[in-house]
């Protein structure tokens, strides 16, 4: 029994922990300041047994993986309830009942590259990390077709040859769509559905993902051929030959009444649902507080009903990496907590078509900050992460970032390398091949070269310090890096600094010891923007070509209108937003080209602190030499050898 309010406690009941909210008058609350001790007993020994029936439900599982399958759902039950009273009496029970405080709720909801086409038109493909394993964007492309999503709608647009560029069809979306993949003559979209909770037997305040299979053979009329609903937040997906893999979030626990109760995910397939049984759920034997379900639904494009599916029991899901054969899921552990105590639980789920296998899992210190701080390599994972807090004032500061190696079969940490840039922490990472490249930023921007030819013992080979930071590395070949982030000006006071304009950088890394800083742009003042900083998907860059294309919101600083020096702080004034094509290589480093927009004039005149429209430029591709523009409300091709206008499609 716990009070919870002046007026309600929670009630436990016996062996297998059940909820349930009740009201009680006042003179309860006398009664409760009387029996504090006697309640630090029971409910100590309810920890005890807890503890017990926990360990006796782990010693009953099969195989020498640390991921397992429940046999029950009674026993799914009991590790749930008795897992989370144990984390929870570990974290609040001297605070509530020693202390008398009220306790918070217990529960809280490979590089971009070139394809040619069937017109023969050689055309760009989405910037993912790993080739081979797609990812879900707004915007695809197979040569001769554009398929992208403006609100609500999906629009197929003849884009080549240019000259003809048309709407040939329309989608209407039921729902927030997400992104889409393009096989063959598949076009699978995903998006978020509130209507089919009712109709379906969901929870009224749960979300729901859904991917649809259009059959695009004849792209004037697609066909809905498949339509999956899988109970959840969308996490991530990814598209590897003729199958998507979808990866939900799903809370354990549901509130009905006064009363707390333990769900398993649904799954919606046309007009038949599935519950996910016992069966295909798996937990992990270190898991401390169990309050997510985190799915994986693999999806044949070409079966009507072809699909599998796997849940995990974890914490919440931060981040993921996806190889041609593993997921990897990382959940952040005590992420309450800033003092480098943190740490980052990673599951590994192996996948070959539909077969899903929840196989092993393992923990390394620290916060992950995306997909691209992760690898695998050889038989190896690679992940680097930071611990503690970063703060203005040093005396403040407890970070420190850190790169671990990891068995991939096993997820056992083989090496280790730790302690690099105290005060500061990750803002960039990409691995490549047997090297690591980090950038960790407080007030300059450390550019680490990291070698992991021996896994066992990894080592700094170098490092480059420079004004700025970048929130994206992008290899340019094995001896070049781009980076796009921030310029930045020293703070006087404090131990930080105030990021000004965008900045572009290319790293010369073919001396690893030494690596330069050898083309260097920047974009605008303080206030200037755009998409790549936060989306890798809005990068464009094609070697063969040496291009690079970025959308941009630039602000400018009208110096006219400050007397005496301007302080750092001080943000520009919108001047432009679109897309800005760039010259770069190693030899004449980085160049502007030219720069296409969608906007009026006074579209950015009337766009005050904060700009929106829905002609602002969010992607680019290429197919031959014609380079496409899109934003919401637009479709616009230009030449890439001088850049002129060739036509433009309007969405709307």
């Amino acid at each position: 029994m716990k009070k919870v309010g002046k007026n309600t406690v929670l009630v436990y009941g016996r062996a297998v922990l059940n909820f349930r909210i009740i009201k009680v008058p006042d003179t309860f609350n006398a009664v409760v300041e009387m029996r504090k001790i006697q309640l630090f007993i029971f409910l100590l020994s309810y920890l005890i047994v807890s503890i017990l029936l926990t360990t006796f439900i782990i010693n009953s599982g099969s195989g020498n993986t640390r991921l397992r399958n429940f046999t029950s759902y009674l026993e799914l039950e009991a590790l749930v309830k008795n897992r989370i009273l144990e984390n929870y009496l570990r974290n609040y029970l001297e605070d509530w009942v020693l202390i008398g405080k009220t306790p918070p709720s217990l529960f809280r909801v490979p590089t971009e590259f070139s394809v040619i086409g069937a017109l023969g038109a050689e055309y760009s493909t989405t910037n993912v990390q790993v080739s081979g394993v797609d990812e879900a964007d707004i915007v695809k492309t197979d040569g001769r077709y554009i398929y992208m999503i403006s609100k609500d709608t999906v629009f197929i647009i003849e884009a080549y040859p240019p000259e003809g560029m048309r709407k040939v069809s329309e989608i209407k979306v039921e729902g927030n769509p997400i992104g889409l993949f393009i096989k063959d003559n598949r076009l699978a979209l995903l998006k978020y559905d509130l209507n089919i909770l009712k109709e379906k037997g969901f929870y009224d305040y749960q979300w729901v993902t859904v991917l649809e299979v259009y059959d695009i053979s004849n792209v004037s009329n697609p066909i809905l051929r498949k339509s999956v609903s899988v109970d959840g937040s969308y996490l991530s997906s990814r598209m590897i030959g003729n199958y998507v893999y979808v990866i939900t979030s799903h809370p354990i626990f549901r509130i009905l009444g006064d009363d707390w109760k333990i769900f398993t995910p649904k799954i919606v397939i046309g007009e038949n649902v599935f519950e996910i049984p016992s069966g295909k759920i798996f937990y992990s034997d270190a898991i401390e507080c169990p309050e997510i379900y985190t799915t994986i639904i693999a999806i044949d494009l070409y079966s009507e009903d072809g699909f599998e599916c796997k849940s995990v029991l974890t914490g919440y899901a931060s981040s993921m990496y996806v190889s041609t054969t593993n997921i990897y899921i990382t959940i952040l552990k005590n992420f309450r907590i800033w003092n480098g105590a943190e740490s980052t639980e990673i599951h590994r789920i192996s996948i070959n078509g539909l077969n899903i296998k929840c196989e092993a899992s393992g923990e390394v210190p620290g916060r992950v900050l995306n997909q691209f701080s992760m690898d695998e390599y050889e038989g190896y994972f690679r992940i680097a992460t930071t611990t503690g807090h970063v703060a203005r004032f040093l005396n403040d500061t407890t970070s420190a970032n850190h790169v671990f190696i990891l068995d991939s079969e096993t997820l056992k940490i083989v090496g280790r390398l730790e302690g690099l840039a105290p005060g500061e922490q990750i803002y960039s990472a990409r691995f490549i091949g047997s090297r690591c490249y980090l950038v960790t930023f407080k007030k300059v921007d450390p550019l680490f070269t990291i070698d992991l030819s021996n896994p066992f013992k990894p080592r700094v080979l170098g490092k480059l310090k420079i004004p700025g930071y970048s929130n994206y590395l992008h290899p340019y070949d094995d001896n070049y890096l781009i980076g796009i982030g921030k310029e930045t000006v020293e703070a006087e006071e404090g131990d930080f600094a105030w990021y000004q304009g965008l900045k572009i950088s290319l790293f010369d890394v073919s001396n690893v010891t030494s690596p330069r800083e050898v083309g260097k742009m920047i974009i605008g003042d303080r206030g200037t923007d755009s998409p790549v900083l936060r989306d890798h998907h809005a990068f464009l860059f094609d070697k063969k070509r040496n291009m690079l294309v970025i959308p941009i919101l630039e602000a400018k600083i009208l110096r006219e209108k400050y007397s005496g020096e301007i302080p750092p702080y001080v943000h520009g004034e919108y001047v432009f937003q679109g897309a800005y094509v760039f010259n770069i290589s190693p030899t004449g480093g980085i160049n502007l080209r030219g720069r296409i927009t969608h906007l009026n004039a006074e579209d950015l005149e009337k766009s005050g602190y904060y700009f929106s429209s829905k002609y602002q430029v969010t992607r680019s591709l290429y197919i031959d030499d014609v380079l496409y523009t899109l934003s919401s409300g637009i479709v616009k091709a230009n030449s890439l050898i001088d850049l002129s206008e060739t036509s433009t499609v309007k969405l709307d």
